[in-house]
């Protein structure tokens, strides 16, 4: 009923918005079918050949999958690799102690002798990409469930990879796209031995910290560097001394001639989720339910974090990396929020659904087909939103409490076969080790008091887990009282004692412990109460928004569909160009180093605006060498890429293909563009090759690693 009551309105007060052509996240096999000739009318002087090719050298050939969850760029014929600062983060904090703190130091290699070695650290060249549908859809679904077709489409996609793989050193993966309704296989060369070659200090990487996360202007170098080894013959290994930088099949040149607004942009990275093809009710949920809950939680968890962390060196080294990952998501949604809510994001929806509805209904058979599709959704929506609560509760809170993720992670190792035991023995003690490296239990008894506090806060007591509710009567306002008693009664925070334990295979031990206990109450209670209604739930959900893709691709056929994002290559475009956050205010494309030092002198109390002596000293003699422009040195640049997570550390290129910048971030109101693009709010935000190449030669002294790049004057 609230999208008949509605559309009226929509129409009539709110303009349609459809995906413009140089919106989106676009396969680079396909562009030169969908997008090479709107890219030319642009400005692009290269072709999309340049760009995708699996029988030359091409510029996808250069980029990477940077770890779990960034991109990074090969620059040099040697294989230097570039990524964001805040990518490459938990590496530089592996190697760091408060006698030799790197995150506040910085790490410049004097040669290749002194780069550092990363154990587990990755990098994934994709070699192609290939349609693979035909193969993995079943031609015959009659009489079958959803359940068994997909069933039948998770054979055919294993079986797939395992004969692509077959033979080979290379990895096969195969994606789904527009929510299942297309198939495309990957086929990825991983490499394994990946050195840390340089990062600035914290100070200039990270330089804005927590107070500019998300938003503009920004000021900060946020880059790293790294080099990818291999075997003498050129093959991925693991590290070895013998190993030897590979020699790149393609490396970015680097224009050091600078932007200007109007020019061509373009973005070629994996990122990692989007979901812009959803109903109204979706949005309104996200906007209403789901973002304020995550919200709320992660607020009470950086409180405490960042309490303890000013208490202590070693603890805010211990926790920067976590603290950092926490903040990054919490600060998004935040922004999120208010982007969808600026945007008028839910009315939008409901014009298209509007103009959707009246078009399907044009069409009997489609209308037979899909009509259903919309109400249904609405009404899931509103049976989740209860439900959602307590998830989030249990993701977000109880879980997000380190002394019971480590508990649950020790009661699935005790849980397999003594033979099994047996063998991930090894890896479970160097588990113990690694987790008790970065772990304060202090701080972690903080963090349980405070997420304790939020179940009775946000939750009504019949939905309250009974050991919460059982707290709360022998605690009453007093959740720090139980939480010090829980921890100090835990054998858990005592490293010694678990490696005892899993050495004896002692599990009665681990199950008589509090901190277990309380674990397994929690985990009982939410796969009881709420995982099977949620999951459920969800499920219908996923299914109508198959549905629902499938009658806007049959509905809008003039349209060109882009895939939501997910963490395969896309090719992004746009213009170098500022913006309009809000009525009488307008943001340029640009900052400056003489921004930076503003920041501080404004506010010189604020740690985010610290930055070295050596770097204040450079601004004031403004020796900025051949990466200035005129008198200033740029910084940072925005322009209408159409970015995401995952889309960190992106090389951001000009028309000739040519590395401008390093994409690290979006604008706070741009954040919600993972369901909501607007092409006239959203930016993503990059730092100047000029500046990444003035920190490290300027700055870092590393000269040498900037004769090995290739620069364009």
């Amino acid at each position: 009923m609230r999208l008949l009551r509605l559309f009226l309105f929509a129409l009539q007060l709110i303009p349609v918005r459809y995906a413009r052509a140089d919106e989106g996240m676009w396969l680079p096999v396909l562009l030169s079918v969908l997008n090479e000739a709107d890219m030319k009318a642009q400005g692009f002087k290269l072709s999309a050949a340049d760009i995708y090719n699996v029988n030359q050298a091409c510029i996808k050939d250069a980029v990477v999958i940077f770890g779990g969850g960034c991109t990074g760029e090969i620059i040099s014929a040697d294989g230097l690799l570039l990524t964001n600062h805040h990518c490459g983060f938990s590496t530089i904090q592996s190697h760091s102690s408060v006698s030799n703190d790197l995150t506040t130091l910085g790490y410049w290699a004097a040669n290749r002798a002194e780069e550092l070695v990363n154990p587990g650290l990755t990098v994934k060249f994709l070699v192609k990409m290939e349609d693979v549908t035909s193969l993995i859809v079943p031609a015959d679904t009659v009489g079958k469930t959803p359940e068994e077709i997909q069933a039948m489409i998770a054979a055919n996609s294993k079986a797939l990879e395992t004969q692509r793989m077959e033979g080979t050193h290379y990895l096969a993966d195969v994606e789904s796209f527009f929510y299942g309704n297309q198939y495309f296989l990957m086929i990825y060369e991983t490499y394994q031995d990946i050195r840390l070659v340089g990062a600035p200090p914290s100070s200039i990487g990270k330089f804005g910290g927590e107070t500019d996360n998300w938003v503009w202007p920004r000021h900060n170098a946020d880059f790293s560097l790294f080099r990818v080894y291999a075997a003498p013959d050129g093959k991925p290994a693991p590290y070895s001394a013998d190993n030897v930088p590979i020699k790149a099949k393609y490396h970015l040149p680097i224009s050091i001639k600078g932007v200007k607004e109007g020019d061509f942009t373009m973005v070629l990275g994996f990122p990692g989720s989007t979901q812009e093809y959803l109903s109204s009710s979706a949005v309104d949920w996200t906007l209403h339910v789901l973002d304020p809950v995550r919200v709320e939680l992660r607020d009470a968890r950086l409180a405490v974090m960042e309490r303890e962390m000013k208490k202590s060196d070693e603890v805010r080294i211990q926790y920067s990396a976590k603290y950092a990952t926490v903040s990054n998501a919490y600060k998004k949604w935040k922004g999120e929020i208010l982007g969808l809510t600026r945007d008028k994001a839910v009315d939008r929806k409901l014009a298209y659904e509007a103009v959707f509805t009246s078009k399907m209904n044009e069409n009997p058979a489609l209308q037979a087909q899909y009509e259903d599709i919309l109400p249904r959704l609405e009404l899931l929506y509103e049976e989740l939103t209860p439900l959602t609560l307590s998830q989030q509760l249990f993701i977000e809170g109880g879980y997000s409490i380190e002394l019971l993720q480590f508990a649950y992670r020790l009661s699935q190792y005790f849980s397999k076969s003594p033979a099994e035991m047996k063998q991930d023995q090894s890896k479970t003690l160097a588990y113990v080790s690694g987790f008790f490296k970065n772990y304060n239990a202090t701080l972690d008894q903080h963090l349980a008091a405070a997420i304790f506090e939020k179940y009775i806060q946000l939750l009504p007591e019949e939905n309250l887990p009974p050991v919460i509710d059982e707290i709360s009567e022998t605690y009453p306002d007093n959740f720090e009282g139980y939480a010090a008693n829980l921890f100090e009664g835990s054998q858990l925070t005592n490293p010694d004692l678990v490696k005892e334990w899993i050495e004896q295979g002692n599990v009665e031990a681990l199950r008589k412990d509090p901190a277990y206990q309380l674990m397994a109450a929690l985990f009982s209670h939410y796969f009881m109460a709420t995982a099977d209604g949620y999951n459920e739930k969800n499920a219908d959900i996923q299914g109508l928004q198959q549905r629902y893709m499938t009658a806007q691709q049959q509905v809008f056929t003039e349209r060109k569909f882009y895939p939501d994002a997910n963490f395969t290559m896309r090719l992004t475009y746009g213009k170098v160009e500022g913006f309009e956050p809000a009525d009488g205010v307008h943001y340029r494309y640009y900052t400056t180093l003489d921004g930076l030092a503003a920041k501080h002198q404004a506010e010189p109390e604020n740690e985010d605006f610290f930055y070295p002596g050596k770097l204040d000293t450079l601004i004031a003699t403004k020796n900025y060498g051949r990466y200035a422009q005129g008198s200033d040195l740029r910084t940072c640049f925005i322009a209408s890429n159409h970015t995401t997570g995952g889309n960190s550390g992106s090389p951001v290129m000009n028309a000739e293909g040519q590395l401008i910048g390093l994409n690290f971030d979006r604008n706070w109101e741009g954040t919600m563009s993972d369901i909501n693009y607007d092409r006239d709010l959203c930016r993503n935000i990059s730092v100047d090759i000029r500046y990444v190449l003035f920190v490290i030669d300027k700055y870092g002294g590393a000269g040498y690693l900037i004769d090995e790049m290739t620069l364009v004057e």
